[in-house]
């Protein structure tokens, strides 16, 4: 009973953190600020929460960190702030519920990524997802025909794979990084934030675009993207989603992208085209597909696993095929 009441407050938890995240892109186009700019107030108001916050877990119970984490941390928030700058460029200028889902191409950037880095072979699943991904892509972009909304799809599409790319990245480094122990979320995240926000005001200054100056209503809009995606939005999910069976945390991850395109259709008025909605819905099955989040009915007449003792090379199938069961090789993402 207290297992099936932790696992809904969970559900509960990670939906709301979905929910939260999902007004990212939204916020970010009502500032209508430049990206360098909303780059760094999205982060820099976040900072001084973040601190707070982990001063607190800190007192609950105290973790050591290795020094190597910290440094790995700090190559992570590099990286988040290009991810950042570019989901603020795809949002301008190909619309909010789009560029979110172009975005979301992380996923399969993890899995190609540890493939390459870390010599992890990736499932047949993802490779059969990457070329309707690709088609997705190339239909949201435009280039298929069809009245394409934003000021420039094609370049807005080139940002939201560079801000896909950039946050491959930084997911794979913080998962390298947890190898040097445990560390409470908020503190990784804390400094996560904290050097990205050094490195996007770095971008202000030599870009000389203003708006840092508090004004109204578009630092409000940047108070709640601090406030509420970027804290405890990532709070909910990063705490929650390891609770979670790993299809419920994909189809969270899933969601996300799907909220904002309905909340940028009803609050931002974007319409995109039939040939781009039918590209989103494309590339999310592709995403949900590579990511093992929608999987096919197998054939009634195979059997998989019979037995954990049916054979030698069953056995090493089962204990290596799976990240994060016990006798697993790899750890979990």
């Amino acid at each position: 009973m207290n297992r099936s009441v932790s696992g809904d407050r969970a559900l509960l938890t990670g939906i709301l953190g979905a929910a939260l995240i999902s007004t990212s892109a939204v916020l970010v186009k009502l500032a209508d600020l430049p990206a360098t700019t909303t780059a760094a107030l999205r982060t820099g108001y976040a900072v001084p929460v973040l601190a707070l916050l982990a001063v607190i877990a800190w007192r609950r119970r105290p973790l050591p960190r290795d020094p190597r984490q910290r440094a790995w941390c700090l190559v992570a928030g590099v990286l988040f702030a290009g991810a950042t700058l570019m989901q603020n460029l795809a949002v301008a200028l190909i619309g909010a519920g789009i560029a979110t889902v172009i975005c979301n191409l992380q996923v399969l950037v993890v899995a190609v990524g540890a493939w390459w880095c870390f010599a992890e072979r990736p499932p047949r699943r993802l490779l059969l997802a990457l070329p309707p991904a690709l088609l997705g892509v190339v239909m949201v972009s435009g280039m298929l025909g069809g009245q394409a909304t934003g000021t420039d799809p094609s370049l807005g599409v080139l940002a939201g794979l560079a801000n896909s790319l950039c946050y491959g990245a930084f997911l794979m480094v913080m998962r390298h990084a947890q190898r040097f122990g445990a560390a409470q979320p908020v503190a990784a995240l804390r400094d996560v934030t904290a050097v990205a926000f050094a490195v996007s005001l770095l971008t202000v200054l030599a870009a000389g675009d203003g708006g840092m100056a508090p004004s109204w209503p578009a630092h409000g809009w940047m108070l709640l993207l601090a406030l509420g995606p970027q804290v405890f939005g990532w709070l909910l999910i990063t705490t929650n989603l390891p609770r979670l069976p790993l299809a419920v945390s994909g189809l969270l991850l899933l969601l996300q992208p799907m909220l904002t395109m309905g909340l940028a259709m009803v609050l931002l008025g974007e319409n995109p085209s039939i040939v781009q909605l039918i590209g989103c819905v494309l590339l999310m099955t592709a995403v949900g597909f590579g990511a093992g989040t929608i999987v096919l009915p197998r054939p009634k007449g195979r059997q998989w696993l019979k037995s954990p003792s049916t054979s030698p090379r069953t056995r090493r199938f089962a204990t290596t095929s799976s990240p994060g069961s016990p006798g697993s090789r790899r750890p979990p993402n």
